[in-house]
């Protein structure tokens, strides 16, 4: 009996163990895994924003989160914005509520600091307690507001829409006017050699230059792509003929890619569609901010 006892206690002490050694490898890989894929998604916004070897990201560069939320509660719907906020020169966030009109519901200062605001599972739960009990929420996107010295330079918007299989995960960067500075295909199902080529420098590099007003009334055409002006798209040229080249085609409409012209044109439309609902969004909070004299750090 002493020996079964013996043998129950040794394994039961070997789980334990076994159990405390895989809870501190997760929490360690886990920590190190979310490090690497903000380091990764960090890297891939400087990109966009033209920065990299050549061109170093200046240290007045600073980059604001905004995340957006659907709050539901008996009888009504607004749209919540969880946005950074200065006071005494320390970032906080404050989540302000709209009404579906645009009009301003609700103000409140949320507990969160710039780490804890990257976590959903953080954001969501700090977000619930100061709305209080009966409302529920959904997270909607994320926009990126990037200052200069304090100026706003540029946006990154990341979007998600369907493509011709399944669904196309993008991150576009836009200027202050809403001109595209470049976009990035980060995650899509197409098929390879085909509608997967949206991904490639010469097909998503079309979309540089573009105005939103040019950008609204894009199409697709299913014309051969010209062949100084792809040389140009992946940068094989010198950048003096890259920029004439590049200026001569900003008016232009979009070539599809060659036996996808659906990919080509969900991508394009997905596009159009994320940048009219951003401005349109981004120029309602920006009129309640001012306001209600919020003073975001953006």
């Amino acid at each position: 009996m002493k020996d079964i006892l013996n043998i129950v206690f040794r394994l039961t002490a070997s789980c334990l163990m076994a159990a405390v050694v895989m809870g501190a490898t997760f929490i360690f890989t886990d920590k190190a895994k979310k490090h690497n894929e903000h380091a990764r998604e960090e890297r891939t916004m400087y990109r966009l924003l033209g920065y990299g070897e050549g061109k170093p990201v200046p240290s007045t560069l600073a980059l604001h989160q905004i995340y957006r939320y659907v709050i539901t509660e008996p009888g009504r719907q607004l749209i919540g914005y969880l946005v950074p906020t200065t006071n005494a020169g320390k970032i906080g966030y404050t989540l302000v509520s709209l009404d579906l009109e645009g009009k301003m519901a609700d103000r409140k200062t949320v507990a969160l600091d710039v780490e804890q605001s990257r976590e959903k599972e953080a954001r969501d739960k700090a977000i619930l307690a100061v709305i209080g009990p009966g409302k529920e929420i959904r997270f909607a996107d994320h926009t990126i507001v990037v200052t200069d010295n304090g100026k706003r330079v540029a946006y990154l918007l990341g979007g998600k829409f369907p493509g011709f299989k399944t669904f196309i995960n993008v991150m576009l960067a836009l200027d202050q006017q809403y001109t595209t500075l470049g976009l990035e295909v980060l995650e899509n199902e197409e098929d390879p050699g085909l509608g997967a080529e949206i991904e490639k420098d010469y097909f998503k590099n079309q979309f540089k230059g573009r105005t939103v007003d040019v950008l609204k009334g894009l199409q697709v055409v299913k014309e051969p792509l010209p062949d100084q002006y792809r040389q140009a798209l992946e940068g094989r040229l010198a950048d003096a003929d890259v920029f004439r080249i590049m200026e001569q085609f900003k008016d232009k409409n979009i070539y599809a890619l060659t036996g996808a012209t659906i990919s080509s044109r969900m991508l394009t439309d997905g596009l159009k569609g994320m940048v009219g609902k951003f401005v349109y969004r981004l120029d309602i909070l920006d009129r309640v901010l001012k306001e209600q004299k919020i003073a975001v750090s953006f």
